[in-house]
């Protein structure tokens, strides 16, 4: 039996599953990390307490699964995307000694760098190479606040890593990046999977201080003797490319093919759907486009916000004495359409559909009549129209949707399912696993070390779908009138959200 080791750099913690090659989970462990935010914007981390959350969530792991860390046959990595870690020239893999924090993928201070780059190429140019607007939280801003801010430092930089490319670097002593997770770094051209020359020359990056870009399924290095000997695993295991987070967690919910989309209501909202081997470059810029973790193929997705955090915000200001069960409860004995009342799910702002910091959370349409209850489905059903709006913008570059798998908290309320279902369209599933992006880094560990022949070789044999939920014909019919009313309202509004920003 193949054991194979799936790592997440995620934000607040790393994650660390054992899978076997039945797709069973055998022990899995975190380490929480810390983040930094040393003024009102920025968003950092050092990038040594990955390397210390990563030898503590292996080794627990290890130990949960009850194994030896000899009988991991291969590792697979995830991580958060975007963040920009800065190593000097020369470093060492055993003690590289970033040059600064690293700056992740919520950090704000880059702005001017956007407008830079947008003007350096033009903003359809560089939709066309990249299939995506310079936004902030990408990482060549990132290199170009370095530059401006910190030259000091930027003299120094000899190699760029995203997070979990830098835990590649401790543990291997190689340098490199998967197609996906490059793409979000606004430097890859889309088509050719490999860094673009046009924008590295448009906006002055040398080519040299970036790893080379491989896919996510290469063996794109050996466990090294010391990081084994730190994580307790064998020395020589192999160690996977892996990708972004996005991508490895559709990955471990099986979304390899077209016409699998997937829907999670974690705090934020995030619909991904695959694309097949077209680049889905949106015009408007208002989905990602990416990089697929299948060897040639894309994906593209959107998040909006406020998703499950619009729920979670509501039971603590509105209903803090009660349960979410009760407030389920509540919610559910109200008819589709809450009586007429639409909630605005932009409590922080909003990025899909609508890119636009000002947004603001808002009940439209509330009157005595309208209960706790009321108010707990419409805020539900006004997560579910702003997914169904990313939806149909996916929809509209050819990702008609067969089947919508569901994830995070947001999954957990059968009335909510119910609502996404009928909001959607679509049938909407749950599988047989919610363990995301690790799980998906684990299944790419098993197919670089020839234990599938193919990603979707390995989701068919480890993920399956065990409920599925068919829209409501009537709750379809009072939802297209509530969507007309929900999308007429952003338009409407947007003037006055401008004139109350602080």
């Amino acid at each position: 039996m193949s054991l194979l080791l799936g790592l997440d750099i995620g934000t607040s913690a790393t994650k660390a599953i054992i899978v076997d090659d039945r797709g069973v989970v055998r022990g899995s462990a975190d380490a929480a990390t810390e983040v930094s935010m040393p003024r009102t914007g920025w968003s950092e981390q050092d990038p040594d307490e990955w390397w210390k959350a990563c030898i503590h969530a292996t080794r627990n792991a290890v130990q949960a699964a009850a194994i030896g860390g000899d009988e991991i046959q291969a590792i697979g990595l995830s991580g958060q995307m975007h963040g920009s870690v800065f190593l000097p020239r020369d470093a060492d893999a055993n003690d590289p000694r970033p040059i600064r924090p690293a700056l992740l993928w919520n950090d704000q201070r880059t702005a001017p760098q956007c407008d830079e780059i947008t003007r350096a190429l033009g903003a359809q140019r560089l939709l066309q190479i990249t299939g995506n607007r310079a936004l902030t939280g990408f990482t060549a801003p990132k290199v170009l606040w370095l530059r401006d801010h910190e030259p000091k430092h930027f003299a120094q930089l000899g190699l760029l890593l995203l997070p979990k490319d830098y835990i590649r670097f401790r543990m291997t002593g190689e340098a490199a990046i998967d197609a996906g997770d490059a793409s979000g770094t606004l430097l890859l051209d889309l088509r050719t999977r490999d860094w673009s020359d046009e924008i590295l020359q448009a906006i002055k990056i040398d080519r040299s201080i970036l790893p080379p870009v491989v896919e996510s399924t290469v063996w794109s290095g050996s466990l090294s003797s010391s990081a084994a000997r730190a994580m307790g695993l064998r020395a020589g295991a192999p160690v996977v490319a892996g990708s972004g987070d996005q991508m490895t967690g559709a990955v471990g919910m099986g979304i390899v093919r077209r016409g699998l989309v997937s829907a999670t209501l974690g705090t934020s909202g995030v619909i991904f759907a695959h694309a097949g081997k077209s680049p889905p470059i949106d015009a408007e810029g208002s989905l990602q486009a990416m990089c697929a973790a299948v060897p040639g193929e894309y994906c593209m997705y959107g998040c909006m916000l406020s998703a499950a955090g619009a729920l979670q915000w509501f039971h603590e200001v509105v209903a803090p004495d009660v349960s979410y069960a009760q407030l389920d409860a509540e919610a559910s004995h109200v008819p589709p359409g809450s009586e007429g009342l639409v909630f605005l799910p932009y409590l922080t702002g909003e990025r899909c559909p609508y890119p636009d910091p000002s947004a603001r959370g808002a009940f439209v349409g509330l009157t005595a009549r309208h209960s706790r209850g009321h108010m707990a489905r419409a805020v539900m059903e006004g997560v579910a129209f702003g997914m169904a709006q990313m939806l149909d913008l996916a929809r509209g570059m050819g990702s008609a949707p067969i089947e919508i798998r569901l994830s995070g908290g947001g999954a957990k309320s059968k009335l909510w399912r119910e609502i996404q279902a009928s909001a959607y369209g679509a049938p909407v599933t749950l599988l047989n696993t919610s363990e995301g992006s690790a799980y998906g880094a684990a299944l790419l560990a098993g197919v670089g070390s020839e234990v599938w022949g193919s990603v979707a070789e390995a989701c068919d044999a480890c993920i399956s779908v065990r409920e599925r939920i068919e829209p409501d014909a009537g709750m379809v019919q009072v939802y297209e009138r509530s969507r007309s009313i929900y999308d007429s309202l952003y338009p409407a509004l947007r003037k006055t959200f401008d004139a109350m920003r602080l």
